[in-house]
C-alpha cells in the first residue's frame, strides 16, 4: 500500500486541498504524477490512482469544490483561474515538471496550464476535454449546452442532469433532430424528479461555461516543452466529448489515443459509472512511459 497524505496549500484567495500518495520504497525514477478533474474532485480518481504504486500520485479539489474553500467572492470556474492554482501547487510540491492525467474539464485546465506555464507539465494525458469551439456544429453545441441550463433552471437537478445526459450520449452534430426530441424524463435515468431549489451545481448552472468556451492556443502548444497526448475512450465514438478529443488532437496534428471505457472509463462503480479502472490504467502507465 501506498502512503497517503492530506494537505492543504494556503494562497490568498483559496485554500488548495490535495492528497499525496507516496510510491513504495525502493521505486522511483518517474515524475510525479498529478490528476485532475473539473467539476469532479480527487475522490473521483480513488479507483485509478492504486494502480501507480510506481510514482508519487497527487489528487486535488479545484477551488470551490470539494475541500477546496474560495475567498475570492467568485462563483465561476475558469481554466485560467485553475491554471494558475495548479501552477502554484507544482511549485509546492518542488518535485520539477509533473506529468498530468487530466479528465473532461480538468483536460480544458490542463492545456491552459501548458500554454501559460509549458515548463511544468512533462507529458500531458488530455482524456476527452469538452471544448465547442473546436467543433463544426460548435454553435449548435452551445445551443445544447443552454438547453440542459434551461431544464436545470426551470425544472430542478433531475432534469437538467437528464438534459445534459442526452447530450454527452447524442452520436454525431446536434442537428435539427437533436433539438425537435421531447425533454427527456429523469426517472428515465434513474433520476429525482422532485426539485430541491439549488441552482448552484457546478456542472448544470453557468459556472463552468468558461471550460466549454475555451479556445486552445494550438502554436503555444506546439511550442511547449511538454508532451501533449489527447485521449478518447472507445465506447464513446461519435458523442460529444469524443468528437471535441478527436477535433483538438487534429488541431494539434495528431490523432487521439484510444482509452478503454467510456468518459469516465478510470472510475469504479463507486458513482454509479462504472468504468474499467484497472484496464485504463494500463493503458495509461503506457502512454506515459512511451514519454
Amino acid at each position: 500500500m501506498t502512503k497517503s497524505q492530506t494537505r492543504t496549500l494556503t494562497a490568498p484567495d483559496v485554500d488548495l486541498v490535495y492528497d499525496v500518495r507516496d510510491p513504495l520504497p525502493g521505486s522511483g525514477g518517474h515524475r510525479t504524477l498529478l490528476m485532475i478533474g473539473q467539476p469532479m474532485t480527487a475522490e473521483g480518481f480513488a479507483a485509478l490512482a492504486p494502480h501507480f504504486t510506481d510514482r508519487t500520485v497527487v489528487t486535488y479539489d479545484p477551488r470551490g469544490l470539494g475541500r477546496s474553500v474560495r475567498r475570492d467572492g467568485r462563483s465561476d470556474h475558469t481554466p485560467q483561474t485553475q491554471a494558475a492554482d495548479l501552477h502554484l501547487l507544482i511549485e509546492a510540491l518542488s518535485t520539477g515538471p509533473v506529468d498530468v492525467f487530466a479528465s473532461s474539464g480538468g483536460a480544458v485546465t490542463a492545456l491552459e496550464l501548458v500554454t501559460a506555464h509549458p515548463g511544468d507539465v512533462g507529458t500531458l494525458v488530455a482524456h476527452e476535454p469538452p471544448i465547442n469551439s473546436v467543433l463544426p456544429d460548435a454553435g449548435a453545441a452551445e445551443r445544447a449546452r443552454a438547453a440542459f441550463h434551461e431544464a436545470y433552471q426551470a425544472r430542478g437537478t433531475g432534469a437538467g442532469m437528464a438534459a445534459f445526459m442526452a447530450m454527452v450520449s447524442w452520436q454525431g452534430e446536434f442537428t435539427d433532430a437533436y433539438f425537435a426530441q421531447p425533454a427527456p424524463d429523469p426517472a428515465a435515468f434513474g433520476l429525482p424528479t422532485d426539485d430541491d431549489g439549488s441552482r448552484d451545481d457546478p456542472l448544470l448552472s453557468k459556472a463552468s461555461w468558461a471550460i466549454s468556451d475555451y479556445r486552445p492556443d494550438a502554436q503555444a502548444l506546439a511550442a511547449a516543452p511538454t508532451r501533449v497526448v489527447i485521449a478518447v475512450g472507445e465506447e464513446t465514438a461519435g458523442t460529444y466529448t469524443a468528437r471535441t478529443a478527436v477535433a483538438i488532437a487534429e488541431l494539434l496534428g495528431q490523432e487521439a489515443v484510444v482509452f478503454p471505457s467510456h468518459h469516465g472509463g478510470f472510475l469504479d462503480g463507486e458513482f454509479g459509472y462504472a468504468g474499467k479502472p484497472a484496464e485504463f490504467a494500463v493503458r495509461l502507465r503506457e502512454v506515459l512511459d512511451a514519454g
